[in-house]
């Protein structure tokens, strides 16, 4: 049997993980502690260690995970901004991801955000579970005739702008690397990036975590949106600047802000802090905010993204013991250029 090693691990991890095909072939070592180069040592004996976005592997963790014999790193998530890939490949340790499990889970999501804090769905809630009925405070606005602004159209944006374009919406799409054929197909118009700020209504961010994307949105951006506009982001928390935000919600100049994502979210999303006090002055007062709604990057969290995941990690982990190619599309030190790419699609960095 192959052993695993599999850091970060939360109930819905293990119970796809054990009945995945071939899962009965593995042993699985189910760690809850994430993966650092002072928890590698954990690793010793395991052909492969599994890991999810907030593990840290740089290159001291890599190496020590080298000398405890291990020969595969399988991310079971499509981001990888937190794995070393050069120090990975001058090591010779192969490093594989799920490039793609369920676009649909992300972009629904990014569209039930948005719903819920229009319509105020979450206060109304909480509301009449406590026998209040009024209706004062709840009016919200048609997404019918609304400008929603797209910024990066790869598979997650491409499926978020078709759902709004079947609310009726006008959808704008920014992205360096456009695809025109599906705009036209689908009622969508592109345009230079400031076009699409100052004329959104809405606006929703999916892209990749790179040097040219990190604060896309910052005090000079989001002092072009239009006054009132909504600010929706699935894809990474650093993509929008916390302070400026702040700034901005503050004024009153944003409508609303709905995120699944936070700039500083490594060691607070995924965990119970209910019974401790949260130590993130940024997020306590972004919490605040009657016009702020945030879950903890549950975005991908369907059935349907949860299986994909254990099945190509587990492929994987099986191809690896069998001396075979690991499936296309997967192998991050091979496949991908490790100074990033152009353009700023929803691939590979924007999903979990």
């Amino acid at each position: 049997m192959t052993t695993v090693a599999f850091f970060d691990t939360k109930p819905y991890d293990r119970a796809y993980f054990e009945r995945a095909a071939g899962a009965d072939t593995i042993r699985w070592q189910f760690h809850e502690f994430r993966l650092s180069s002072e928890t590698a040592g954990i690793a010793t004996g395991a052909a492969a260690v599994c890991v999810f976005v907030n593990d840290r592997l740089d290159r001291p963790c890599l190496e020590a995970l080298q000398r405890a014999g291990v020969r595969l790193v399988a991310l079971r998530c499509a981001g990888f901004n937190n794995v070393d890939l050069n120090a990975a490949k001058a090591l010779g340790l192969p490093v594989v991801r799920v490039p793609a499990y369920s676009p649909h889970a992300v972009a629904e999501h990014t569209v039930g955000l948005l719903l819920t804090l229009n319509r105020k769905i979450h206060r109304a809630y909480n509301r009449v579970r406590e026998h209040n009925f009024s209706l004062h405070g709840l009016v919200g606005f048609d997404l019918c005739g609304k400008t929603v602004g797209v910024v990066g159209t790869g598979r997650i944006g491409r499926i978020a702008a078709q759902i709004f374009r079947g609310f009726e919406a006008k959808v704008i799409a920014y992205d360096p690397l456009p695809s025109p054929d599906w705009a036209k197909e689908r009622g969508v118009t592109y345009a230079d990036l400031d076009t699409v700020l100052a004329t959104s209504d809405i606006l929703t961010l999916h892209l990749p975590l790179t040097p040219d994307t990190h604060h896309l949105l910052n005090e000079r951006t989001l002092a072009r949106l239009k006054p009132g506009a909504f600010v929706v982001n699935t894809s990474r928390g650093k993509l929008i600047d916390t302070t400026a935000l702040l700034q901005h919600l503050k004024s009153g100049h944003l409508g609303g802000v709905a995120l699944d994502v936070y700039e500083e979210e490594e060691g607070i999303f995924f965990e119970d802090h209910s019974s401790s006090v949260l130590q993130d002055d940024e997020l306590n007062l972004l919490l605040s905010f009657p016009n702020v709604l945030i879950t903890s990057h549950q975005a991908f969290l369907t059935h349907e993204a949860l299986s994909e995941i254990a099945r190509v990690t587990t492929e994987n982990i099986l191809k690896l013991s069998a001396g075979e190619p690991f499936l296309p599309a997967t192998l991050l030190t091979e496949a991908v250029t490790l100074t990033g790419r152009k353009g700023i699609s929803d691939s590979p960095k924007a999903q979990v």
